[in-house]
């Protein structure tokens, strides 16, 4: 289907690459003209709402937008600035600095939402004190940013996002006692946020209590008690964090599914299996469904205390409730298995896999071959280690080490070299366990003199021998 600005004669350039310079210099780019520019600008704010896949396209719609005969006003500008940084995966935020930077030079005037979002941008690269600055800019330019509560909630976050926290809490108190403006539930949420990020729980639950008994209508939110929940659970302070769930459901604020989550993982973590089985019943009575993350957890906590059983009964409800298992819940399975020395069973779970269409990732192929080393089946670990570099699933140094241990142990010591030379000519560097794993196997062999070799190879990469190694040698 063809763009409607194909009749006017609108086109992007191909494989436009940004860079300040690039920009600067008009020779580089020539626009075709653009007919209706309201029609254009009404097409780019349509993009922004349906987000981008990379920066090429709103680097593109930037260009032609500085290319109108009538310079669109900030507004415009900041919705594409805002869209391209929710591409955060990216790090667009010098871009956009730059592209700021550009529009600039054509003389326009910025307005506070457009500095808030300059502001947010030096402060995710970490250049706070470039934030400050835009303050006295705005005062320069007669915007009242003394009372503006954005601003100075992108600073006080910037402050926590790199770890400034003590400057953060000042600039609050600013805001607060000396400039008299009330904080809103992102500042709250911000402070709460960099208060479990220094390990403050206490300070961050008094602010939570302190917002909820406040008489201005401003209340604690979801992801205020969620984010101190998971900061407790950190901590291992399950009491506490029955208490906070308790007031969370006191101020009418429901649990969702990663509260849930939350508490299923600290229960799982300290063996209540039992009673992280009983929430899962809960909160779907209360209408929240168990997403893939809830079962795994379960699977995982049911496997680890070898109750396969169990951890089986919890794969068939995944089934039975539509929730689709992932490969993260077969190689959890797999796992369990292994660990019970069932080998087979867990090669079951790998055919099932397969009938299902996921493909095992690297994890799952070394539990697979540490299991059929340590039983002693060589050859079978050998066979499937070979099938994972078929499907192209590249080895990592966990996987070698399995490979490497089941070889010595039973005395092949030239397909251990082989084996080694292998792993180095395909860049991964073998690691002190690795190390150990070989010396002792030479050593058993009598062959010291190769040992020693290793040994100082060992030192000549950085590493340090433990005790293990040290006892190996003597």
């Amino acid at each position: 289907m063809s763009s409607p600005f194909s009749k006017l004669g609108f086109r992007f350039l191909p494989n436009l690459q940004f860079s300040y310079r690039y920009f600067c210099n008009s020779a580089h780019y020539k626009a075709t003209p653009i007919v209706d520019s309201r029609m254009f600008l009404d097409y780019v704010r349509q993009q922004c709402q349906l987000g981008f896949t990379n920066l090429q396209f709103p680097l593109n719609l930037f260009h032609q937008m500085m290319s109108l005969v009538r310079r669109p006003s900030i507004t415009h500008f900041s919705r594409l600035f805002v869209a391209m940084l929710k591409f955060k995966r990216l790090h667009p935020h010098t871009t956009v600095i730059s592209l700021f930077s550009h529009r600039d030079l054509s003389g326009t005037r910025h307005d506070l939402y457009s500095i808030c979002i300059l502001a947010n941008c030096y402060c995710h690269l970490g250049r706070v004190d470039f934030g400050y600055s835009l303050l006295s800019k705005s005062l320069k330019l007669e915007y009242p940013f003394e009372s503006d509560l954005v601003f100075f909630t992108t600073l006080i976050n910037g402050l926590v996002h790199n770890n400034q926290f003590p400057q953060a809490v000042e600039l609050f108190d600013v805001v607060v006692v000396k400039l008299g403006i009330q904080p809103d539930i992102f500042t709250y949420y911000t402070m709460v946020k960099g208060l479990c990020g220094i390990g403050d729980n206490a300070g961050a639950i008094h602010l939570l209590r302190q917002l909820n008994s406040s008489p201005l209508g401003c209340k604690p939110s979801l992801i205020m008690f969620n984010t101190i929940i998971h900061s407790l659970g950190k901590d291992k302070l399950l009491a506490e964090v029955k208490e906070m769930l308790l007031e969370m459901i006191e101020s009418n604020i429901a649990p969702n599914v990663y509260t849930y989550n939350m508490l299923i993982h600290m229960q799982c973590k300290d063996g209540m299996i039992d009673e992280a089985q009983a929430l899962i019943q809960i909160m779907t009575k209360q209408g929240v469904a168990p997403d893939v993350f809830t079962y795994n957890t379960l699977l995982n906590g049911y496997c680890l205390c070898g109750q396969m059983d169990k951890a089986r009964e919890v794969f068939d409800l995944m089934i039975q409730t539509h929730c689709q298992p992932n490969v993260v819940t077969y190689g959890t399975l797999i796992n369990g298995y292994v660990k019970l020395k069932s080998i087979d069973k867990a090669f079951d779970v790998l055919q099932e896999m397969f009938e299902r269409g996921i493909a095992p990732d690297a994890a799952v192929y070394c539990t697979l071959i540490d299991g059929l080393c340590k039983s002693g089946r060589i050859p079978m670990a050998r066979q499937l280690f070979n099938d994972m570099q078929i499907y192209e699933i590249k080895p990592d140094v966990c996987t070698y080490g399995s490979l490497l241990d089941g070889l010595c142990k039973n005395a092949q010591l030239d397909e251990t070299k082989a084996l080694l030379k292998e792993m180095e000519c395909n860049g991964i560097a073998p690691d002190i366990v690795i190390y150990t794993i070989l010396i002792d196997s030479l050593c058993e062999a009598g062959q010291v003199k190769d040992a020693e070799i290793l040994v100082s190879d060992l030192l000549s990469r950085g590493m340090v021998p433990g005790h293990i190694t040290y006892t190996t040698m003597i």
